[in-house]
């Protein structure tokens, strides 16, 4: 006999032993001085990502590697690296430093400069089609690079059994090895913020145009303000 839906058991720690598992928490933009309507909508983010990981942590164990987008440095170096790159990050980090978990060099610092020049070249405005298109084909390529060493390096350090927290942009192409389990950290506020970022797009396009717009693609954004 089929067991009823609401009978089934939530999976338990020892359903986790011996495997590798990643909760992925989305960077999200954060302006140097956001308008107090987003900074609600970040503060409840970052309370819904704590939560989340929290009890994740508690049904597959502890949290023992940190990676962190545009951290090319292990240890010590890598902590002071996140806490540079994002008070946010350092301040959902903290705890679990605090305990057994160490940060892993998840970049190489020269493909991570190359990837991060040639978007820098992409938003300067280039008339010439030839060479955006060379510039495009560049930055590709290097982010091409980027994330197949993201994705090795935490191969390598990533151990059976062990969990990690990884802070990265949700329009990343990390293919993460097969046997590593993947959670997606995403509290609701997630969406207020999305909705959000959608509203003060269209809001730009139409001063800039005079007319309202329809959504369209947006330049590459590893550049991007985050927190």
């Amino acid at each position: 006999m089929s067991q009823e839906l609401g009978r089934i058991e939530r999976p338990t720690a020892e359903s986790f032993a011996g495997t590798r598992k990643i909760f992925l928490v989305p960077l999200v933009f954060s302006p140097a001085e956001p308008p107090a309507d987003y900074v609600g909508m970040l503060e409840r983010y970052w309370a819904g990502v704590r939560n989340q990981i929290r009890r994740l942590a508690e049904r597959t164990g502890p949290i023992r590697r940190i990676y962190h987008e545009g951290v090319y440095r292990s240890g010590e170096e890598g902590a002071r690296m996140i806490r540079e790159l994002s008070k946010r990050s350092h301040a959902l980090l903290d705890e679990y430093l605090q305990g057994d978990a160490v940060v892993e060099a998840l970049e190489d610092a020269d493909l991570f400069a190359e990837s991060v020049d040639w978007q820098r070249c992409l938003m300067a405005g280039l008339t010439s089609r030839k060479v955006l298109d060379t510039v495009l084909n560049a930055y590709r390529e290097a982010t091409r690079r980027r994330y197949e060493t993201m994705a090795r390096r935490i191969d390598e350090t990533l151990k059976p059994g062990e969990s990690a927290v990884l802070l990265i942009q949700e329009d990343h192409a990390i293919q993460f090895p097969k046997d590593i389990q993947v959670f997606y950290i995403a509290p609701p506020a997630l969406d207020e913020i999305h909705r959000w970022l959608r509203d003060r797009e269209e809001r730009a396009r139409s001063e800039s145009t005079g007319q309202p717009t329809e959504s369209s693609p947006t330049t590459p954004s590893s550049g991007s303000a985050t927190a």
